[in-house]
């Protein structure tokens, strides 16, 4: 695909460099790229210092998270002004919530005999590249796996770090409705990010939906990687029915993983995408 607006590098929780990122990218035929890593901009400077050498358009891009239904949730936020002071604060916050949730995570780690977790996490974090940012979860998988509690990385998320388990720390982020309001003051195109991976009944899911649209939201990931085309078909039905824009990528994070650069499901050709705005409309008005 030419289009990716979603992946990762080593500002976040990604395994390459954000240079590297564009680099792969380019190799793989895209040529329209938003670097959304998790609520840090840090990473686009060296990618669009790489896009720009390569002639491919980079797109402001982030990976926010959020509280709705007592359920950490994620929405993309794109072409904004990164200057913007809501967005700046949000993403201090958010930093320093990333900090606290690192801590929270290896205290609950060593109550269950896995003492080190932080430091060793930090650690695996660093040899990928230091961005100043807090460990993510699969940095604490990888030091479940090297100290050898877990087989891989697997076995880490589906016995201690995964949704609803032991490392599934939620409580230092916003709400979805302000973190759509943070993004469309930045002049963000803001879009909910694989609404099939949070573990909802259809209706809570439409209900996600309705509330994100009430919040402000344009648009709907309809596409994230190879997931079930059944699930594509039935967030298709979703953004159809309010009215909404739509966004597709491969949600990038290392080689060799469940995703790769530029790789995801066809979008059904009826839905308006997002990203043809991006060409002729930098950013819609600030709020």
């Amino acid at each position: 695909m030419e289009v990716d607006l979603h992946c990762h590098s080593t500002a976040s929780d990604g395994a390459l460099a954000p240079a590297v990122v564009v680099a792969r990218a380019f190799e793989r035929g895209v040529r329209v790229l938003a670097l959304t890593d998790h609520d840090t901009l840090d990473g686009l400077d060296e990618a669009g210092v790489a896009a720009q050498a390569l002639g491919m358009q980079l797109v402001n891009g982030i990976e926010l998270s959020c509280i709705w239904g007592g359920a950490t949730i994620h929405v993309l936020g794109y072409a904004f002004n990164r200057e913007a002071p809501a967005l700046q604060q949000a993403i201090a916050e958010l930093h320093e919530g990333r900090w606290l949730r690192a801590a929270e995570i290896s205290k609950r780690l060593e109550a269950k005999g896995m003492p080190g977790a932080l430091d060793g996490a930090r650690a695996i974090q660093q040899e990928l590249g230091d961005s100043g940012n807090a460990p993510a979860r699969p940095h604490f998988a990888d030091f479940l796996v090297r100290g050898g509690y877990v087989k891989d990385r697997a076995e880490a998320f589906r016995k201690w770090l995964g949704s609803g388990k032991l490392g599934d720390v939620k409580q230092h982020w916003p709400e979805l409705a302000q973190t759509v309001d943070t993004l469309r003051r930045a002049g963000a195109w803001v879009s909910l990010a694989h609404p099939w991976q949070y573990d909802f009944t259809r209706s809570k899911r439409r209900k996600l939906i309705a509330d994100f649209v009430g919040a402000g939201g344009h648009s709907l990931e309809v596409v994230n990687g190879m997931q079930p085309a059944d699930q594509v078909g039935s967030l298709a039905i979703l953004a159809r029915e309010f009215g909404m824009f739509v966004t597709a990528g491969s949600d990038f994070h290392a080689p060799g993983q469940w995703s790769e650069l530029g790789v995801y499901r066809p979008v059904p050709e009826d839905l308006p995408p997002l990203w043809a705005r991006f060409k002729h409309v930098q950013q819609p008005t600030a709020i």
